[in-house]
């Protein structure tokens, strides 16, 4: 009881800045080679909904809970996180303040929507000097047209998924949604695509999979178009819901009339399918290693309680990659390059070392504390995208485990 006091204590009552404690975070990330952003990577823009009881609590509010797929009581945080094949991690995170918290409820000039957080904390991003190859975000942020135009004027590039009814305007006969786009190219058989392009997924379990990808067009979007929209699919033919995708980017086609003006790289259209392959893993990832260090279990009601747990929770995670490089040094092959398709060659195999147990106690394994931390890096690693290190079972199993990762 006295521990939890205290710990009441350090994150309600004492005094220091959150701020201050996350911009310390990402120097040493900044430093440290084994985590240094680099142009091959991807800011993954999201927001995680978490219940809450009550209305007392700061940022609570009857929303949308993205976790859950319905409307609850609750908080909402936009964050931003790096990643590549290898790695990744949090970057910032901003509590979303419904617009009930305000005196003059959305014209309060307080008053800031997901949309307006996200793309702010994506400058930031860059002005704190992380590097990456583009901004992506699932449909809730690019379906959103102001969105990706603030991003743009901002001088960012992105890769966003849409929904496939997003409709758009058009003339009578042209295709009013992006999944109108896809049906309108040509497509025969596998052996001859038409319209489409082949491309490889490797995924985390290291199958190999052949996708299709091709550049559609919509309203003003097109290849060459300021916009372009790319339609990744396993099957072209029916354009199954969960095996397709989507995208818009503002990366111009390699030999295209935009490339030699564009401020950003030519991205081919494997390259576009890596990078959103990138944010699809990196999703569902770190939603379980924010389970097993507690992100929504705060017992807090103050912002800057609830803010200063957040930064707790992503030193934690740093804590645990750097625990994870300690013994795993990162090869020089680990850094992936932009353009080596979704996943780049795979590395030379390597023995695969097993991680303690969380509870795992002798004198060939280290004390409580480190041995948790090579559970929780299990985990980490086992999420991400890259090839998984073995990991160890769930340290706590009272939240519900995210829905597995269709392909």
């Amino acid at each position: 009881m006295r521990r939890c006091k205290r710990l009441q204590f350090f994150i309600s009552e004492s005094r220091w800045d959150p701020d201050q404690v996350n911009a310390r975070r990402l120097e040493l990330l900044l430093a440290d080679p084994a985590t240094a952003p680099h142009g091959g990577g991807v800011l993954v823009i999201d927001d995680s909904g978490d219940r809450k009881d009550g209305t007392k609590t700061a940022h609570v509010g009857h929303q949308w809970l993205s976790r859950y797929g319905k409307t609850d009581n609750g908080v909402v945080t936009v964050t931003t996180m790096w990643a590549d094949e290898r790695l990744y991690y949090p970057v910032d995170a901003v509590p979303y303040t419904p617009a009930k918290h305000f005196a003059k409820g959305k014209s309060d000039p307080g008053f800031r929507t997901k949309l307006a957080i996200g793309a702010d904390l994506a400058v930031r991003a860059r002005a704190a000097g992380f590097a990456f190859r583009a901004v992506a975000a699932d449909s809730a942020y690019g379906d959103q047209d102001g969105f990706r135009g603030e991003l743009s004027e901002a001088g960012l590039p992105f890769v966003m998924a849409l929904k496939p009814r997003h409709g758009t305007w058009a003339y009578g006969p042209d295709p009013h949604t992006p999944a109108d786009a896809a049906r309108a190219l040509a497509w025969h058989c596998p052996d001859d695509p038409g319209d489409w392009q082949a491309v490889t997924r490797t995924f985390r379990d290291g199958h190999a999979e052949r996708w299709f990808a091709a550049d559609a067009r919509l309203g003003w979007w097109g290849p060459d178009g300021f916009t372009r929209l790319v339609v990744a699919s396993a099957d072209p033919g029916t354009l199954p819901d969960k095996a397709t995708w989507y995208l818009a980017t503002n990366l111009s086609r390699p030999g295209g009339p935009r490339q030699a003006d564009s401020v950003h790289p030519s991205a081919d259209l494997a390259e576009v399918v890596r990078i959103y392959g990138i944010r699809h893993w990196t999703e569902q990832g770190s939603k379980q290693v924010k389970d097993e260090l507690g992100w929504a279990d705060f017992q807090v009601r103050s912002d800057i309680a609830i803010r200063r747990h957040q930064v707790l929770v992503t030193c934690a995670f740093s804590f645990c990659w750097a625990a994870w490089f300690a013994d795993h040094p990162p090869q020089r092959h680990d850094t992936p390059e932009p353009g080596r398709g979704e996943r780049g060659p795979p590395p030379p195999r390597r023995p695969r070392r097993r991680c303690p147990g969380p509870w795992r106690s002798g004198p060939s394994a280290p004390g409580f504390p480190l041995d948790r931390i090579a559970a929780l890096v299990g985990r980490m690693v086992q999420g991400a995208p890259a090839p998984p290190a073995p990991g160890t079972a769930r340290l706590r199993r009272r939240r519900p485990r995210p829905a597995p990762l269709h392909p």
